[in-house]
């Protein structure tokens, strides 16, 4: 499974990936810009999007991807309640909070499978 994880905290994102997704095939980019490149150009099965990145709001993306019909699965992961709360209401299909990582994969697998 390929997962898009847009981070801005490359040392979170590199240890969430180790403890928790090393299973899975995880592309790390910090900005909405290149998630929307490697969106457009890849094969992602799901992307793990912050709310706050370097050039702008991760609810930003979320509706481009619904915006385009991309057919990935998208789980909102801030640390912030309203964040997710924007990141959700945007088109995420599900909320894994920074402080719920440990449920990621399990979240990641029951998106994909539906």
């Amino acid at each position: 499974m390929n997962i898009l994880f847009v981070e801005n905290h490359l040392i979170f994102a590199k240890v969430v990936t180790e403890q928790f997704l090393s299973q899975y095939q995880v592309t790390i980019v910090p900005k909405i810009s290149d998630a929307w490149t490697l969106l457009s150009n890849g094969n992602f099965d799901s992307v793990l999007v912050d709310f706050d990145l370097d050039d702008g709001k991760g609810d930003e993306l979320v509706k481009k991807i619904r915006a385009h019909q991309l057919n990935v699965k998208v789980v909102a992961v801030s640390s912030h309640k309203r964040g997710n709360t924007a990141l959700h209401k945007a088109g995420a299909d599900a909320i894994c909070g920074k402080f719920e990582f440990s449920r990621i994969g399990t979240v990641i697998e029951q998106l994909c499978s539906q």
